[in-house]
């Protein structure tokens, strides 16, 4: 993707466009504290590009880039807008075992201001564009509106708890507008009430993380179990984005939902053995 502006039509188009943001995380596991790479918009992109999938990220990138994120910039496509260091997107997080997690504190920076006028014009050439979290649902939903007015193909998103819960009935709405969607099982229990209660309309697909357990699939009302595989729990930042990002590879390459499901499972459980997207970068 040489000319963003011209992907549609290059034999050089991603096969999957990411919209979000690469943050620096502060981390707290258990007793030890580290810094690392992170955002939902890069644990996307990077897991999809390990997958196999040519991959494009649009985030906001700063100038001079911080090292933690330099790896990343060598493997990702990156455009977007280039805005000073301390415009980066920051998030502290706090993890407490057994799947569960405290968002601390969040500056969103340069994120909050990205806008639709920076896609790509034509999109017509990309199988999916993956709007990962942002701001507000209303956010999303714009570049969910603006990405399918460009032609991509599919259209996929992905929600966070502290989201749904302020904007609960907008983020339905994105929810509504796509044609697959991503959440955790207590994403799906503030959203719906419940997995068992998720409704698909034809030709849509859900996929709720499940944490050690694996994920479920749901498709034309039908709820399908991938199991969980084994795995050193280290730092479970990302998981569920790395699980999206090798899904979204997998449909790209012609993979069947659940064989897609399976290989997304395996690989957020491989990434969460290393601090933040390290196994990623790695492969």
């Amino acid at each position: 993707m040489s000319d963003p502006t011209q992907a549609g039509r290059s034999s050089h188009s991603p096969d999957i466009l990411v919209i979000g943001g690469a943050s620096l995380d502060v981390l707290h596991l258990g007793e030890r504290t580290v810094t690392a790479a992170g955002g939902a918009g890069l644990y996307t992109a990077l897991a999809a590009r390990s997958a196999g999938a040519k991959v494009c990220l649009l985030a906001p990138r700063s100038d001079p880039l911080p090292e933690l994120l330099q790896p990343a910039a060598h493997q990702l496509t990156w455009i977007g807008p280039l805005v000073p260091p301390d415009q980066l997107p920051r998030l502290e997080i706090a993890h407490h075992g057994g799947g569960r997690a405290t968002l601390v504190n969040a500056s969103w920076g340069a994120v909050a201001s990205l806008a639709p006028n920076a896609l790509p014009s034509d999109l017509s050439g990309v199988s999916v564009a993956h709007v990962a979290a942002l701001p507000t649902a209303d956010h999303q939903l714009a570049f969910v509106q603006a990405a399918r007015g460009r032609g991509v193909a599919r259209l996929s998103a992905g929600t966070y708890a502290r989201l749904i819960s302020t904007e609960r009935e907008r983020v339905r709405a994105v929810f509504d507008a796509v044609d697959l969607f991503f959440m955790n099982e207590n994403e799906a229990s503030l959203l719906f009430g419940g997995v068992e209660a998720i409704r698909t309309r034809s030709g849509q697909i859900v996929f709720v993380t499940l944490g050690e357990h694996g994920a479920v699939v749901i498709q034309e009302g039908r709820i399908t179990h991938v199991p969980g595989q084994p795995a050193l729990d280290l730092d479970p930042t990302g998981a569920g984005d790395t699980f999206c990002g090798a899904v979204l590879a997998g449909l790209t390459r012609g993979d069947d939902v659940i064989a897609a499901a399976r290989r997304g499972v395996a690989l957020a459980a491989e990434m969460i053995g290393a601090i933040g997207p390290a196994r990623l970068l790695a492969s």
